[in-house]
């Protein structure tokens, strides 16, 4: 069979795009799949692909080393990359609606991204002494949680209501209560990826504790950035997921949460 290269991956700037070798991946591994190309299909030249796509060649690489990690191709040395295997009708149905999920997933980090780093800046600016060591108190849940090896999710939640609160204002703390349940669906996704990881756990502590210290010292900037970050960087440790997670638990977790009305 003849592999035809898809319509070049957009970029619009968005924050769910990801890195360009995993647009140019994503658009390969959907071509695979939708065409059903049989084993064996050798893919066009890296020069070629990157001249289609306007990438350079280390882009395409990094697609292609994202492909064969996933063990969707193969390559030879002189001769290029070729398909490896192409899931059938159920497998490629299953891996859209995961990537269907993981970008409902995203897409929630994404808003979360702008409210997290409201309510921490201004719950730096207004937190009360009280408020703040509730804020300290959720914190040494999580890691206490963390520490029994349960998951976590509940203290998270907390976590961040806790610092909705210390806003002092009722509509921020209303904004996350209705916006609870899916944000525990995209909790649970996100703690069991990082549970897998030693270096995304202590990530995700190293985060957490950074926008505490900003709230305490009461610095609205740092407190704001430091929130931003966390969910810009809980965003990349989502992408960095193995295709092994998502077809176990992973997966079923993220297509959990795409099936959730947004709201509660």
């Amino acid at each position: 069979m003849i592999f035809t290269l898809p319509e070049p991956a957009s970029d619009d700037g968005g924050f769910v795009t990801g890195t360009l070798g995993s647009r140019v991946a994503h658009k390969l591994r959907q071509k695979i799949q939708d065409d059903g190309l049989a084993p064996g299909t050798r893919l066009p030249s890296e020069q070629a692909m990157a001249l289609h796509f306007g990438v350079s060649r280390s882009v395409v690489r990094e697609a292609i080393a994202a492909l064969k990690d996933e063990g969707i191709l193969s390559t030879r040395k002189g001769s290029g990359a070729f398909v490896l295997q192409a899931d059938g009708p159920n497998g490629a149905r299953e891996d859209e609606q995961t990537q269907q999920s993981v970008q409902s997933l995203l897409n929630l980090i994404e808003v979360r991204r702008g409210f997290e780093a409201e309510t921490a800046a201004l719950a730096a600016l207004r937190r009360t002494p009280g408020q703040l060591a509730e804020i300290e108190h959720a914190l040494l849940a999580i890691e206490e949680a963390v520490a029994a090896g349960v998951s976590g999710v509940e203290e998270d939640v907390r976590f961040h209501l806790k610092i909705a609160e210390a806003t002092g204002n009722p509509y921020w703390v209303k904004f996350i209560e209705m916006c609870a349940q899916p944000m525990r669906s995209a909790v649970k996704v996100t703690r069991a990826n990082e549970a897998r990881r030693a270096d995304f756990s202590n990530q995700v502590r190293l985060e957490h504790e950074k926008i505490v210290r900003a709230i305490a010292a009461g610095d609205p900037e740092a407190a704001r950035a430091a929130a931003a970050e966390h969910m810009v960087h809980a965003a990349e440790r989502v992408r960095l997921a193995d295709r092994e997670f998502w077809r176990g638990d992973g997966g079923e977790l993220a297509r959990s949460l795409a099936r959730e009305p947004i709201l509660s």
